[in-house]
């Protein structure tokens, strides 16, 4: 596979935003997705915040394998890092939100009460790698489609507060990427779950990886979906699979279209939930 590389100027930007805005707030909520909760938490943050509250938060997990999130979610525990998985299509889920930051926020609260200070709106901002979910989950807390939504990155391009029952304030802003990728098993993960521009990348090494990694893990779920023979899996390499699909699906020898298609129907869920970041394997 090609190597990946790209830091937008945009991205600066945002960066440079997110630290002034950093001081007006209380607590940060580092949005991951769920199916990579390791490879999508941008390395930079934890200088840019330090010691200010954070609260991790697992969007789609609707979309990961729920043995490996609860897994994830342990881990962060015992390394004493809030975190909670969510599914925005749950509206419970906004109140578990507020919920889980109001424990993150308790010694906060009680110094503000100790001062005589009245309460308020607990000020939040949100941070995530491109399409991690952040304008989906402003538009739950806001009950309207005002921050525009898309399975593509750069989705966002400007900050705005939004006000939740009086109890929450958030502040949105752009996805943060890093300026390079040591890992380039990172790189290729999150061009897979959407992080990153599709026309920054070759779909075909994207299903590859895909197909092999399904193989290892998910082993069935390629023959289920495009209805190919018992075994096809195991006794085919990866490019004879990918042109197996290729012509299941009467595409000729259009295998481009075909990648195309597999990326897109593994980002939608089609493929059955997974997670590419495994503790323990």
């Amino acid at each position: 596979m090609s190597t990946i590389q790209w830091y937008p100027g945009h991205m600066a930007k945002a960066k440079r935003e997110f630290q002034e805005k950093l001081k007006l707030v209380d607590i940060v909520l580092e949005l991951l997705d769920a199916r990579l909760p390791e490879s999508s938490s941008n390395p930079m943050l934890d200088q840019i915040i330090q010691d200010k509250p954070r609260l991790k938060i697992l969007m789609k997990a609707d979309l990961a394998d729920q043995k490996r999130t609860n897994q994830w979610l342990n881990y962060y525990q015992d390394q004493g890092k809030p975190a909670m998985a969510l599914n925005v299509k749950h509206k419970q889920d906004m109140k578990d939100v507020t919920d889980q930051i109001k424990v993150v926020l308790s010694d906060w609260q009680k110094q503000r009460q100790a001062k005589g200070l009245n309460q308020r709106a607990v000020k939040a901002v949100s941070v995530g790698i491109p399409n991690v979910g952040k304008s989906t989950l402003i538009n739950r807390f806001a009950g309207k489609n005002i921050a525009q939504t898309g399975n593509r990155p750069g989705v966002t391009q400007a900050q705005q507060w939004i006000k939740y029952k009086g109890v929450l304030e958030l502040l949105d802003t752009p996805g943060i990427l890093w300026p390079k990728f040591e890992d380039q098993e990172v790189g290729k993960k999150l061009a897979l779950t959407g992080a990153i521009k599709d026309k920054l990348l070759y779909m075909d090494d994207i299903a590859l990886y895909a197909i092999d990694f399904f193989k290892a893990h998910y082993p069935g779920r390629f023959e289920d979906r495009y209805q190919l023979a018992q075994g096809a899996e195991k006794d085919l390499s990866s490019v004879d699979l990918l042109l197996a699909i290729t012509g299941k699906r009467g595409f000729g020898d259009d295998y481009d279209r075909a990648a195309t298609m597999i990326v897109n129907e593994i980002r939608k869920g089609l493929l059955g939930p997974f997670s590419l970041d495994q503790l323990g394997d």
